[in-house]
């Protein structure tokens, strides 16, 4: 069973080092890719030097594209890893969220972060992003829906492609998922990642993730229809 994992990375060069060397630790993992989202600094670069493989875009596409573009290049793997570029030392957790997956208990596995301490949002987006899975995808009352750690085996990827643009990605994957009846499940993690905080460039961040989450849920919905 082959297994790729799979890192969309936008000027991450002070985290990316760290994220890659904790997931070497990890057992299982044959193939690390790292797709540099038109990073104006020294991502790519690092990466290459921590052996990932790089896919270097020339234009910004945002996660969807970038997670496009990396499984153009996975080779069709048995099972997708999918990790944020900024967990650092906490990447070494990805054992936790690949096991279930790999034991197949579950199609799709969700890494459920700890409760934030400090300055966190103040829940919006992800209650947004909870009441449409509820709504659009079925009776999964999501603890994580923006999450970006999961694992997906071949079957999953398959149906929750294509990727959603945008701050999207999760939630249309989540819905995608429910609806082709596959089996998720949530798992307790420690990993943690460079979270937003409550100045503004924390609320524009923040603001964009909603505009991003709507767009996809109104997407979603009229693809329900068709």
């Amino acid at each position: 069973m082959r297994t790729v994992a799979l890192i969309p990375a936008f000027n991450e060069a002070d985290r990316i080092a760290a994220t890659l060397a904790a997931l070497s630790s990890v057992a299982g993992i044959d193939d690390v890719i790292v797709v540099d989202d038109a990073s104006s600094d020294d991502t790519a670069k690092i990466a290459r030097s921590c052996g990932a493989t790089v896919v270097q875009l020339e234009h910004n596409l945002g996660k969807g594209g970038a997670l496009e573009a990396g499984v153009e290049h996975a080779r069709d793997p048995d099972v997708l890893l999918l990790l944020d570029a900024d967990l650092a030392d906490t990447a070494s957790q990805a054992g936790v969220l690949l096991s279930p997956v790999l034991t197949g208990i579950a199609d799709v596995s969700i890494a459920a972060f700890p409760t934030p301490v400090g300055n966190a949002g103040f829940g919006l987006v992800k209650g947004l992003a909870r009441w449409g899975i509820r709504r659009l995808g079925g009776p999964f009352d999501a603890q994580a829906p923006l999450s970006g750690q999961r694992a997906l085996n071949r079957g999953a990827l398959a149906a929750c492609r294509p990727f959603e643009s945008g701050y999207g990605v999760e939630v249309a994957l989540t819905i995608r998922a429910l609806r082709a009846g596959l089996r998720l499940v949530e798992v307790p993690t420690t990993m943690a990642h460079a979270a937003t905080g409550r100045d503004v460039a924390g609320f524009v961040h923040r603001g964009r993730q909603f505009g991003h989450v709507a767009a996809a849920l109104l997407r979603l919905a009229v693809e329900r229809t068709r």
